[in-house]
């Protein structure tokens, strides 16, 4: 006899990088000051990020900040890799 998939009920997600964060003062500049999930506050600044063109032509990997990314950044250039670092440190639960 098969054994049968025991699966979580279907809801919404509240923990992990789905529990929602208030975003600072600065980073609501570029998010908005409502509570998100941490996805949508990392999707929104990928946004930004795209309709401002801040990728570096040569090396789309490097975000080049304007005012209010550097805010964040605390630099003129960062890397993707290291965004979601800095971000961090803009959010709270």
């Amino acid at each position: 006899m098969a054994k049968e998939a025991v699966t979580k009920a279907a809801g919404p997600r509240t923990g992990g990088i789905h529990a929602p964060v208030q975003p600072s003062a600065d980073l609501a500049a570029i998010v908005g000051a409502d509570k998100l999930p941490r996805s949508e506050v990392v999707s929104k600044v990928w946004a930004y990020i795209k309709q401002h063109n801040l990728q570096n032509p040569e090396n789309k990997r490097e975000i080049l900040a304007d005012a209010k990314l550097e805010k964040i950044f605390g630099k003129k250039k960062a890397t993707m890799f290291e965004m979601n670092k800095f971000l961090s440190a803009h959010v709270k639960a």
